[in-house]
């Protein structure tokens, strides 16, 4: 089992138990925001399993419709979430939360409402501890927005983000309900539910912004392009580095290119020989770059592609230097 795939099982088993008992408390006691509550908790639990549907189908091999492998059906399913969250969470609590406000129910004893809200705040609050330590693990020392943004597995973050609204959501949920009996005003009960709607599409916008970059092709980080570029420049009878195009095919899964311009009179067997070193440098130190492809446009007119064979130490290689160079056409 992958390690990010324990926050999406412990999320949906506690949605289940969750959703179970808040709806079964709002259709005793009547609270329009313990059911936008209870709505919340049933997505929330649908979107765990799209998100191993998503899983499960990015880790499908490559086909020769799709020669880079389906890793982006992750982010295609992560936007389906999105969109969930919007309109069935959002929405629903919205409409619910108007309904109330413009015919307030009478008010029952909210008792249990208290009680299911406590038990609901221990495990919401365990799934929350079990997402936030995996999200910290793979975020390292980057500062948690900048990790957030930086991020490229929408698993964790999806189910950091929705066990974060579910947190927010029981509160403004304790307190609607709270201040309704308090000051004998059922309306509030129906804010609450029109807050937690709110909340919910916040939420949503936000994972509808993630998913759409990486959807339509964000690329590596500025500063990873840069150190690439600095390691070319170190290979030797390199004299430029050209542009470096990059996009994500899925969470640990980078395609990069790379021109390079070699010196006046380089052989194409030296040339072939130093880029075969170059990649290994470069996937030792980016193992996410899974598919480099480097060109030369200088020099000898030599035209590369990488190979598995060009990947591999040295040591390792059975193919000659020289047989990896593509002559001239």
């Amino acid at each position: 089992m992958r390690t990010a795939n324990l926050a999406i099982y412990g999320a949906i088993a506690a949605n289940v138990a969750i959703a179970t008992t808040k709806l079964a408390v709002a259709g005793i006691t009547g609270s329009s925001a313990m059911l936008s509550e209870g709505i919340h908790s049933s997505v929330d639990t649908f979107n765990g399993v799209l998100l191993l549907v998503g899983i499960r189908l990015s880790q499908r091999p490559a086909t020769p419709e799709h020669p880079f492998g389906h890793g982006k059906e992750l982010y295609f399913w992560s936007l389906i979430v999105a969109v969930l969250i919007f309109g069935l969470g959002g929405g629903v609590s919205f409409y619910e939360g108007v309904q109330h406000i413009r015919n307030p129910q009478p008010l029952h004893d909210p008792t249990w409402n208290f009680v299911v809200l406590g038990v609901a705040a221990v495990f919401e609050s365990i799934s929350f501890a079990i997402a936030l330590r995996q999200f910290l693990r793979q975020a390292g020392s980057d500062p948690f927005w900048q990790a957030i943004h930086r991020s490229k597995d929408p698993t964790t973050y999806t189910v950091l983000a929705e066990d974060s609204a579910a947190l927010a959501g029981l509160a403004i949920a304790a307190l609607g309900i709270g201040l309704s009996h308090h000051y004998d005003l059922p309306v509030l009960d129906g804010v609450a539910s029109l807050l937690i709607g709110v909340l919910l599409a916040v939420v949503a916008a936000f994972l509808t912004w993630q998913s759409r970059d990486l959807l339509i092709g964000e690329g590596i980080r500025p500063e990873t392009a840069r150190a690439l570029r600095s390691m070319a420049l170190t290979v030797p009878r390199v004299r430029d580095v050209g542009r470096i195009l990059s996009m994500y095919l899925g969470p640990d899964d980078a395609l990069v290119t790379m021109d390079l311009d070699f010196d006046e009179g380089t052989e194409a067997a030296d040339a072939a020989l130093a880029v075969a070193d170059l990649e290994v440098q470069v996937r030792l130190r980016f193992p996410m770059i899974k598919r480099l492809f480097i060109e030369s446009g200088s020099g000898p007119p030599l035209q590369r592609w990488s190979r598995p064979d060009a990947i591999r130490p040295p040591a390792e290689r059975t193919t000659p230097p020289e047989q990896l160079a593509r002559p001239p056409t």
